[in-house]
């Protein structure tokens, strides 16, 4: 049946990381008795094996729920679970442009943090209505009045019509459902126009082919249907349209308002690009829809495979990694230490790390990760503009004349009594502050900006760290700086491991060199030749540590006796030696390509 289109309301949940927007997902379908009892579980739309091992949101979910209303009417619901991560803001963006209305979560015990203030902003960005909801009011340290005074106060929402809920225990969640419906506006769109229908998400599925989930704006989208995907310019003829329920439940058509899925034998992975307008072939809509502002992604790393004969493979499943994942993208490249693979781009650490699991489980392939570095952009005295992924791509210094780097704006949310140890963890950073105010009592924001490499290092982690685990962060790249950036070369063997180059600020380039010899000695195996590892700016060497030989003790046998027979075989071993080293390989195992990540001690 056609659900009436003043009956649709589509929200999304969105919050800071763990504040409980998937809990709170789980009561909503189990309220709106779309979940029974028997398909319970814990988080139930991170349908992902990472998710459910990490507990965190990866992939944004979408899920229609029928609900009577208090005036008895019956009304779909389209939710959509976002994740809360800074890495996967793209995901939150994208999801928020087929939604009217945003359940706004912030924890009782931790207040509105980071992720918070930065999701608001996207969420009044396309002009959503923001309901606050104040989850875990059951745990004993839950302050609701003080959060809703951070909300007014720190965001400036009103709060007349914050809800306090308890996720877990179900309190509360009645009245969610029924602000929904009083208070998110229903979906604006005429079903006799010609189709438009915005792509939010795809993913390729080894049965269908690719599966796309679009929000219909205007006209109607039935099966059976020819229709033109108007930024590739390709046609299919849909075979199966339908809503999640929350498995894939097929309908006849979906209209406008409505939140669903489409399958059209597209094969293509390229076709069905996020942010695309779908149309009918016969009656197209005049313009397309705005899609969505291209993400770049600001981390790039290598991948290889261990084995090079699994090169194709993982040419294949970055391709459908891609079409899943927008924000992502790859090209080939060569190492020579490792041969051949791709540099791929990623928005952020975490990003990266949940790729390569995933590559590895759901593609089962063995990687090997080069060190991450961000964007660079060069300015050559020729007059040229170059934007540098990798550390060996960088033109010799006597060719450059500006080295750039990216810096972002950070916002720390923290306790009062851990602002010391985070200017001093900022300022270590090379970071600039720009702000310091009180969000309430006890509660201070800190602004600063900070090299983009600097943050992406393991900067969450020493953060984490250093505030006992009460600050959160959110930043964003604000723009480009000249720096005094130099690229940091390691030798192995007088040769150079371009894998392991680095462009770090001339003043950590010693220590970073120093840390990076003392830790590669530890993984690099003895051979039967002293091996030199040398840490090199250019031509200049400022850091070396050496790889002790395995040695015969050659003078074993000779007991007294002239002292010259013992040198005569000394030397002979030395001799040896120094020919081994001139035609030996030294083989540098995976280990030593990951330690260079774990340099990042600000000791």
């Amino acid at each position: 049946m056609q659900p009436p289109i003043d009956k649709i309301r589509n929200f999304a949940i969105i919050a800071h990381i763990d504040h409980g927007k998937s809990t709170l997902a789980d009561r909503l379908m189990e309220v709106s008795g779309l979940l029974g009892e028997r398909d319970q579980k814990e988080q139930y739309l991170d349908r992902m094996e990472l998710e459910q091992e990490r507990g965190i949101t990866i992939k944004a979910q979408t899920v229609v729920m029928q609900y009577t209303a208090n005036d008895g009417d019956t009304y779909y619901l389209n939710l959509i679970d976002t994740p809360g991560h800074v890495d996967f803001t793209y995901e939150v963006s994208r999801s928020l442009s087929a939604c009217e209305g945003v359940l706004l979560v912030v924890d009782a015990t931790q207040g509105v943090e980071a992720q918070t203030l930065s999701n608001v902003y996207l969420a009044l960005e396309q002009d959503a209505e923001i309901l606050p909801v104040v989850n875990k009011v059951d745990l004993p340290s839950a302050d609701v009045d003080g959060v809703l005074e951070q909300i007014a106060d720190g965001i400036g929402l009103e709060i007349e019509y914050a809800l306090p809920v308890s996720a877990k225990t179900g309190v509360g969640v009645d009245a969610v459902l029924e602000a929904i419906v009083k208070h998110v506006p229903p979906p604006e769109g005429c079903r006799e126009s010609p189709l438009k229908a915005l792509i939010v998400d795809s993913w390729f599925d080894p049965y269908v082919g690719v599966v796309v989930l679009l929000r219909v704006m205007d006209g109607q989208l039935k099966r059976g249907e020819k229709v033109s995907l108007m930024g590739a310019e390709v046609q299919y003829e849909v075979t199966k349209v339908g809503v999640f329920a929350p498995d894939m439940k097929e309908q006849e058509y979906l209209s406008a308002g409505e939140v669903g899925f489409m399958i059209a034998g597209i094969k293509q992975l390229a076709d069905a690009r996020v942010g695309d307008t779908v149309t009918h072939k016969d009656r197209p809509a005049a313009e397309p829809l705005d899609g969505f502002e291209e993400c770049k992604p600001m981390v790039f790393s290598g991948i290889y495979p261990v084995d090079s004969k699994d090169h194709d493979d993982l040419r294949d499943a970055l391709e459908k990694l891609q079409l899943n994942d927008a924000a992502f993208n790859y090209q080939p490249e060569t190492s020579d230490a490792l041969g051949f693979g791709f540099r791929c781009g990623f928005l952020g650490l975490l990003h990266m790390e949940i790729v390569q699991e995933r590559l590895e489980r759901e593609y089962g392939l063995n990687l090997i990760t080069t060190s991450p570095s961000v964007v660079y952009k060069v300015k050559t005295k020729a007059g040229q503009e170059l934007e540098i992924h990798s550390p060996s791509k960088l033109p010799p210094p006597q060719e450059i004349q500006d080295l750039m780097e990216p810096f972002a704006k950070v916002v720390l949310h923290t306790p009062e009594a851990h602002v010391g140890a985070l200017m001093n963890l900022c300022q270590t950073r090379r970071g600039i502050q720009q702000g310091f105010e009180y969000t309430g009592p006890g509660r201070v924001m800190l602004t600063y900006s900070l090299p983009y490499a600097e943050v992406v290092f393991d900067f969450f982690d020493r953060l984490k760290s250093v505030s006992r685990g009460y600050a959160s962060m959110d930043y964003e790249v604000q723009d480009w700086q000249k720096g005094d950036l130099v690229r940091l070369d390691i030798k192995v063997n007088g040769e150079n491991v371009d894998a392991l180059s680095t462009i770090c600020h001339r003043d950590q380039a010693f220590y970073k060199g120093q840390g990076l010899t003392k830790r590669l000695k530890e993984f690099i195996p003895r051979q039967m030749w002293d091996v030199a590892v040398q840490a090199a700016l250019g031509n200049k060497v400022i850091s070396r540590t050496t790889v002790k030989a395995m040695r015969k003790d050659v003078t074993a046998k000779c007991y007294g006796g002239d002292i010259s027979r013992k040198r005569k075989l000394l030397q002979k071993q030395k001799d040896g030696k120094k020919r081994m080293k001139a035609i030996g390989n030294v083989e540098i195992p995976q280990e030593a390509f990951l330690a260079v990540l774990k340099v990042g001690d600000d000791s």
